[in-house]
């Protein structure tokens, strides 16, 4: 069903504005996720420790993402909550300049990502909302999330170069203080529809216990906590083998950069492939790439590397966002989008927590873990694939092209 589109929400305006939206939020990332650790190593934090702080918080992420999400779709405006979201979030990051010692920064760490969880989750199902009513391109606006993370990466880079690990709550701070900005530009779409977009997007109460559904977010969100290791300690790992800040920042950029054109290449992706086989081919190759990461391969062969998160990351993503934009309903857009964000954060905070433990006693070796992890993911996509209502295992009509 069709939606009339209000005057001031022009396909360009409202891209746009998601556009900064996402921009804001995956900058935060870009900050948090390359170079928390290094901050944390700065206060003479050990490995068993990076790995509690790092992954401790994302059992509060965890819980907060659905329950927001929830209340998210029964608020008169969604928008609403990234407001709030944002505002907490920068009291949060600035607590951190007075914040020392493991219990201390433990529970500011958490708030902070409690109080964020919601803000991804929230953009995505607005995003997908502009999908649905009008046909607007996923890629085009997540897109310039990735920018917001290579750009924040790059610049945070250069920072910790000169200034070392003390610059990261100031680097926070600023970027928080953009998904206020962000929060304010938000489109404003009302109250969440609860007509069906398609005859597979029922929109009833059963939709979110299909157990195809859970099994696909559970799957990609294993392939996703496969990445858990590199996040907390490739920076730690390049930084002892001579890589400068600037070097990192690389690294890390490079793979956002193919992520980068995956996105804008996501319309046409979607049109020649189904999300079933971008979900399989993005996981298949995440277990390649966490077995190849061991190996003494130097900057360049590292950069290589760093480009299949085109595919273990981007590939994954589009997938899952566009077989859930055929298969929830708009009245259940950021419900499910919390749930997803729920599986993500709990099994990347298992995979965290665990990489704290063992790359401690094992090192590079113990990204075979990682690998498991993704191939454990592939088996969540092949069952969802095989038990969806519409396959034909099922007796129906399959969902994927001929």
């Amino acid at each position: 069903m069709t939606t009339a589109r209000p005057a001031d929400l022009a396909p360009r305006h409202f891209q746009l504005r998601c556009a900064l939206a996402y921009g804001a939020a995956i900058a935060v990332n870009g900050i948090a996720l390359p170079y928390f650790p290094v901050w944390l190593e700065s206060l003479t934090f050990n490995e068993v420790e990076i790995g509690i702080v790092l992954a401790a918080p994302m059992i509060l992420r965890v819980i907060a993402a659905p329950l927001a999400g929830a209340l998210a779709d029964r608020i008169p405006e969604r928008a609403n909550v990234l407001l709030w979201s944002g505002v907490l979030s920068l009291l949060t990051a600035l607590a951190l300049f007075v914040t020392e010692g493991f219990w201390p920064v433990l529970v500011v760490f958490g708030l902070q990502a409690a109080v964020f969880a919601p803000y991804v989750p929230v953009v995505e199902s607005i995003a997908v909302t502009g999908v649905q009513r009008w046909g607007f391109q996923y890629g085009a606006m997540r897109v310039w999330g990735s920018i917001g993370f290579v750009v924040s990466t790059l610049l945070a880079g250069e920072l910790i170069g000169i200034w070392g690990g003390t610059v990261v709550p100031s680097a926070l701070s600023i970027v928080f203080l953009l998904t206020i900005v962000a929060a304010y530009a938000a489109p404003r779409l009302g109250r969440a529809q609860p007509a069906g977009i398609s005859p597979e997007a029922g929109g009833g109460p059963s939709l979110l216990r299909r157990m195809d559904l859970h099994a696909l977010m559970i799957g990609t969100s294993a392939v996703q906590a496969s990445h858990g290791m590199f996040y907390a300690f490739s920076a730690i790992h390049w930084q002892q083998i001579g890589f400068s800040g600037g070097a990192i920042g690389m690294l890390w950029s490079a793979g956002v950069i193919a992520e980068i054109l995956v996105f804008f290449a996501a319309g046409w992706l979607a049109r020649r492939f189904s999300p079933w086989t971008l979900i399989r081919l993005g996981s298949a190759v995440a277990i390649a790439r966490w077995m190849l990461f061991p190996l003494p391969l130097g900057f360049w062969g590292y950069l290589a590397l760093q480009c299949s998160h085109a595919l273990t990351f981007a590939f994954v993503h589009i997938g899952v966002q566009h077989r859930l934009a055929e298969t929830v309903g708009e009245d259940q857009a950021s419900s499910t989008q919390g749930a997803y964000f729920f599986y993500n954060g709990a099994l990347l905070a298992l995979s965290t927590f665990l990489s704290g433990l063992i790359y401690r006693e094992y090192g590079l070796p113990s990204y075979m873990l990682m690998a498991v992890f993704a191939a454990i993911g592939l088996v969540g996509v092949v069952l969802a694939a095989r038990i969806q209502p519409q396959s034909a295992g099922s007796g129906g009509k399959t969902s994927e092209p001929s």
